[in-house]
């Protein structure tokens, strides 16, 4: 097997293009005076000041402005992703003002996700989040205290946002993902404390609190459900670890003594894109045809085992007794969608991977290459067979998938663990300089 590689965390964009104007004025708008997000105020009207670009063309989306009439947006495929096939497509990004959401949520964005690395990119780029930032600091507030304000208030209001999808669904989507901090990785009771701690002060429906899928935290999650409190497992890399994280999740609904589980739901993470980056490496080094040939596939072709292992794990009388109570399936959600090799075509990681009750989260480069010109079709079950054959002719070849996983994990950890220090590094340097000035 191939050493230790370093994979880089994709660096999330804020931008969309005005191919994605609305097509409903009847959702929500942004008041700048008073930064409340209310209900029943037009919609369209907000999105006017965007300018005509093309879609490739990356932009940052400001849709607080208004002026008056706006006009419906074209229907995306998007909208044909869950209506036709089940899949809730989400955007994999977050920043300040979260009206930026806005234009994705009329294009048939479902649901957002967010990380330390995108809140990191957020907050240390933009003055948005300056003046609150200010307030906490001139009020006594340490560094990380501040960090996680700023961070429930951007959760906070982008539930908001997506509440009118989350009641259509009867729960079903319109979630927002927060994570518990990365330091927490190897600490099960520390990650069970923090998850409640989170849910706690966001206090809203529709948040997710996101827990890694690290040994530590398996248990971990079976606790935070098993307090009725909703949960996307991120970091996953291998079966073996998502079937521990179904697992957790039916013992954690059967544990909770709740009568009605309706209102308990979570989504598993599959990271994607990574195990590509890491795979296709090794198969350079051991340089066959056969090899070679094999580069670009494995992915894909895990995913679709971890589609079949779903549609097992989630059937039979265990779960069906869980059903009779309220249960949810725990969704499969595909995430590090983009593309990082771009011999690869700009959709490998959303086309192949698109079945029912399924999410799939994208970051500005698949989403707009999806809405570009991606095709709706149920593909993630297609073909089965294949996917199995990749699967075991890379381990022929030598790749150890329990590696894979494993290192893949411990990367995405430390990239998180990374992301989070050096947000807290900068908003400390910001808070000194800060200091300086009002003395």
């Amino acid at each position: 097997m191939a050493s230790i590689f370093k994979l880089s965390t994709p660096s999330p964009a804020a931008s969309l293009s005005e191919a994605l104007r609305p097509r409903d004025s009847r959702f929500l708008s942004f008041n700048p005076s008073s930064n409340a997000i209310n209900y029943k105020i037009n919609l369209s009207a907000s999105l006017r000041s965007i300018h005509s670009l093309p879609l490739k063309t990356s932009l940052r989306i400001k849709c607080s402005q208004t002026d008056g009439n706006g006009s419906p947006a074209k229907r995306t495929v998007l909208h044909d992703l869950y209506e036709k096939e089940g899949q809730s497509p989400w955007y994999d990004n977050l920043c300040r003002p979260v009206t930026d959401l806005l234009p994705l949520i009329a294009s048939g964005v479902r649901g957002v996700t967010s990380n330390p690395a995108i809140f990191q990119k957020a907050i240390s780029s933009s003055n948005a989040y300056n003046d609150q930032f200010r307030e906490l600091v001139q009020a006594g507030k340490d560094i990380e205290s501040a960090y996680w304000e700023l961070v429930v208030k951007d959760i906070q209001d982008a539930c908001k946002l997506f509440e009118p999808i989350y009641d259509q669904t009867d729960g079903g989507d319109g979630y927002v993902s927060v994570e518990v901090s990365p330091r927490l990785a190897d600490d099960t009771e520390g990650t069970i404390e923090a998850a409640k701690w989170l849910h706690k002060v966001v206090d809203r429906p529709n948040v997710y609190i996101k827990i890694p899928a690290t040994e530590a935290c398996v248990p971990s999650i079976k606790e935070v459900i098993a307090n009725g409190i909703s949960v996307n497992v991120t970091l996953i890399f291998s079966l073996a670890r998502y079937e521990a994280v179904i697992d957790a999740y039916l013992d954690g609904l059967e544990a909770s003594g709740l009568n009605d589980l309706s209102r308990v739901t979570s989504v598993a993470s599959f990271f994607v894109s990574r195990v590509d980056t890491l795979i296709d490496k090794a198969l350079e080094k051991i340089g066959t045809p056969e090899a070679l040939n094999l580069r670009g596939k494995a992915a894909v072709a895990q995913a679709a085992l971890a589609y079949q292992l779903y549609q097992r794990k989630f059937s039979g009388p265990r779960w069906e007794a869980l059903v009779k109570k309220g249960a949810k399936k725990q969704r499969l959600l595909w995430a590090s969608t983009s593309v990082k090799n771009p011999a690869y075509s700009d959709t490998l990681y959303v086309a192949p991977l698109i079945g029912p009750d399924t999410v799939s989260t994208m970051p500005d480069q698949a989403l707009q290459a999806f809405i570009d010109h991606g095709t709706v079709s149920r593909t993630i079950d297609s073909n089965a067979s294949e996917a199995e054959g990749i699967y075991n002719a890379l381990q022929k070849l030598g790749i150890d998938w329990s590696f894979v996983g494993s290192q893949l994990e411990l990367e995405g950890v430390d990239s998180f663990k990374k992301s989070f220090d050096s947000l807290l590094d900068s908003l400390q340097e910001k808070a000194n300089s800060l200091k300086l000035v009002s003395h």
